[in-house]
């Protein structure tokens, strides 16, 4: 069995810069580096190459090639030193007959980013959609933070332009989060298709997708008024999906 123990090699030099978005989107490559989200990613069909360290058994059902703790300390983000890496291909996100969708108006953080995709998972929503300017997809801090709904929920990234353009082409009410000339939350009462519709952390959603909502909502809270955007989207989703 061979095993990779060169940091010079052509394969590790390509995995290792898959690190930086410029690779990931230059090849359509990304990292991923827990084992349970080994295997959403092997379920999903998204597995390229899977990398194990030369010390460690195989747990997954796929061929891998074998690298030295050295290498694999190379690839690794974590502190502690990984047993497995893999290597998956993007995929692009499709939309079928969407009636409760998550909008991301150039979040920034990719913790918020992936804490949100997977909430919206939680609660059933069909799809997430990133505008342009948002925190990248396969960050490996928005990876960890998805818990592999990545693999589960379309996430399409499109500029906030023709994501409002598909919205409204296809019948679905936009709600936008906002403190002024809004309504209470739990006063609306969500159409039968939807999209909810989350700003900036700093600036919140820009004057021009406001004006192209059809109602903007805030949520009530006692003498404050700043939720982290992750835990307003919970909040919100989870209201609007009961009142359903």
């Amino acid at each position: 069995m061979e095993i990779i123990r060169s940091l010079e090699n052509s394969r590790i030099k390509l995995f290792n810069s898959l690190k930086m978005k410029k690779y990931r989107d230059r090849h359509q490559l990304f990292l991923v580096q827990e084992n349970h989200l080994i295997k959403e990613a092997l379920k999903s069909g998204c597995l390229d190459t899977l990398i194990l360290r030369e010390d460690v058994d195989n747990p997954f059902d796929h061929e891998a090639i074998r690298v030295s703790s050295e290498v694999m300390r190379k690839l690794s983000d974590n502190e502690s030193l990984n047993d497995a890496i893999a290597v998956c291909r993007m995929r692009e996100g499709k939309l079928t007959d969407p009636h409760r969708l998550i909008v991301l108006e150039d979040v920034q953080d990719p913790g918020n980013v992936g804490t949100i995709i997977r909430t919206a998972r939680c609660f059933g929503y069909d799809g997430v959609l990133l505008s342009s300017h948002c925190a990248d997809l396969y960050n490996a801090k928005t990876i960890s933070a998805c818990q592999g709904a990545l693999f589960e929920l379309p996430v399409i990234r499109k500029d906030i332009r023709e994501i409002l353009e598909y919205l409204r082409a296809n019948g679905i009410r936009c709600y936008g989060t906002s403190l002024k000339e809004s309504r209470f939350l739990a006063q609306i009462v969500p159409a039968e298709r939807f999209a909810l519709i989350f700003g900036n952390e700093g600036q919140g959603m820009s004057e021009e997708t406001l004006k192209r909502c059809d109602e903007c909502f805030k949520i009530e809270m006692d003498n404050f008024d700043s939720l982290n955007v992750a835990i307003a989207m919970a909040v919100a989703s989870y209201q609007m999906r009961y009142e359903r």
